[in-house]
This record gives C-alpha cells, sequence and structure tokens, in this order.
C-alpha cells in the first residue's frame, strides 16, 4: 500500500476579501513542492468564512468544476441565468465551463464547501457551450455498507453526470471501531477528513487533514470517534493528455 499524508497545517493556504473567505487547498497547481495536480484532479480547496462573503464574477473553462457544501449555505451566480441561486448543507454543483463562462459565489455566515476542479479532455471539452445543473442532497443515493452510511455523489446510481473519465465521488460515515473501504487497486483514492479521525497503518489523520492511497482493494482504517470521510477515486493512468500536465 502507498499511503501518503497531508495535514492541514501542510496545505496550501488562500483567502478572499482580506480573509473574509479563508482556505485550505490540498490539490493546486504551484511553484513549491506541496501537493500538485495528479491523475484529472486538478484542483481542491476546502473553503471557509465566518461571516460570510462574496468572491466576485470571473471566468472559466475547459474544467469541470463541482462545488459540495459541507455546511451551512452558499449561492451561485453565473453570466447564463443571470441570478443568484442558493445551495444548501449537502446540495452539489457542477459546471462544465467548456468554450467559457462567468460566475461568483457567496459563502453564508459559518459556511464551508469544496471546490474540486476536474481535468476533462480538453480536446472534448474545449469547444462544447458551457453547461451547469445543481443536485439537492436528497437526490444523491445514501446505502448501508459493512457498517458504513455511504452517500455516493457520483456513480452508484447518483444523477450526478461528468465529462472527466474514471471519477468515483463518495462520503463515508462511520461510527468508532475498524473498517475497510472498498476502492478499485487500479484508482487513486484521495480523501479529506470532514469529521472526526481515523488512524491507517498506525497512522493518526485527523480533521482537516488529507491522505493519498494507492494499490489497495480497500482502506482499512479504525476510528475512535464519529467520522465523516470525502474520497475521490480516479485513474491511476489517465488515457489522454491532462492540462495539468502540460505545466508539470
Amino acid at each position: 500500500m502507498s499511503l501518503k499524508i497531508y495535514t492541514k497545517e501542510v496545505q496550501h493556504k488562500g483567502g478572499f476579501n482580506n480573509g473574509e473567505i479563508v482556505e485550505n487547498k490540498p490539490i493546486q497547481l504551484s511553484g513549491d513542492n506541496k501537493l500538485q495536480p495528479y491523475s484529472n484532479i486538478f484542483y481542491w480547496a476546502h473553503a471557509y468564512s465566518e461571516n460570510g462573503s462574496t468572491i466576485g464574477e470571473h471566468p472559466h473553462n475547459v474544467f469541470e468544476i463541482l462545488s459540495f457544501v459541507i455546511e451551512g449555505e452558499i449561492e451561485h451566480y453565473d453570466s447564463h441565468n443571470l441570478k443568484w441561486i442558493p445551495l444548501k448543507k449537502g446540495d452539489v454543483q457542477i459546471i462544465r465551463a467548456g468554450n467559457g463562462i462567468s460566475h461568483s459565489e457567496k459563502l453564508g455566515p459559518k459556511a464551508y464547501m469544496f471546490q474540486i476542479w476536474f481535468d476533462p479532455d480538453i480536446r472534448k471539452t474545449i469547444n462544447i457551450p458551457a453547461t451547469y445543473n445543481d443536485y439537492s442532497s436528497g437526490s444523491f443515493p445514501v446505502k448501508k455498507e459493512d457498517g458504513m452510511n455511504v452517500k455516493y455523489y457520483s456513480g452508484e446510481g447518483s444523477p450526478l453526470e461528468m465529462m472527466t473519465e474514471g471519477i468515483k465521488i463518495f462520503e463515508v460515515e462511520l461510527e468508532p471501531g475498524s473498517h475497510t473501504i472498498k476502492v478499485n487497486s487500479k484508482d487513486i483514492s484521495s480523501a479529506y477528513i470532514i469529521e472526526g479521525g481515523v488512524e491507517i497503518d498506525g497512522k493518526k489523520i485527523r480533521k482537516d487533514d488529507f491522505f493519498v492511497v494507492e494499490n489497495v482493494p480497500g482502506i482499512k482504517l479504525s476510528s475512535e470517534t464519529h467520522s465523516k470521510i470525502f474520497i475521490i477515486q480516479s485513474p491511476a493512468e489517465v488515457e489522454y493528455e491532462t492540462y495539468a500536465s502540460r505545466y508539470i
């Protein structure tokens, strides 16, 4: 098993509006030695606002950008709908940026969210008109598996449709004890601890830590408390040239 752990302290840092929004970013294209894009995941940010704040309108193209509301409420504005659309805890939005779209985000007080950029085959997306979808939390299937509640954001009957190939996104909620989270041994499993903490291979991983596992059919872990883990499986070998590969 290959296990790499990136604590919150060593992740990239960022923010907006003089600290009204703060971010820790497990994945970001940068010039330092921190975790760079890999597989077909380009960017991953965990954002928080204590009192609420707005990220002004800005453009995107090519990428698929997913926003996951972890706590609180956010709002989204884009150049197609020309109105603010609210998203609540557990809701998800996907922007298939295609040949271009502009948007803005507003985080409410004490709102937490992930924004994750996926790196599709730009030869297929660069000339496609941008589209987006919002999904309510209740539209995603939740299954009881080996004593864990697993919420599937993609795959396993989820309504979410992506152009980026080979992606599976799910959230695991587990109680104290030993558990095995089934994953594909041919994929890379990237995970963020939303709540609680776990121990893997004798190593403790806490809230807001990020870890990457490869070459295992299951992630064996133990938890001393109620924990929640957000996981993305992505291909170990991507069959097209990613945008990130041109710059790393």
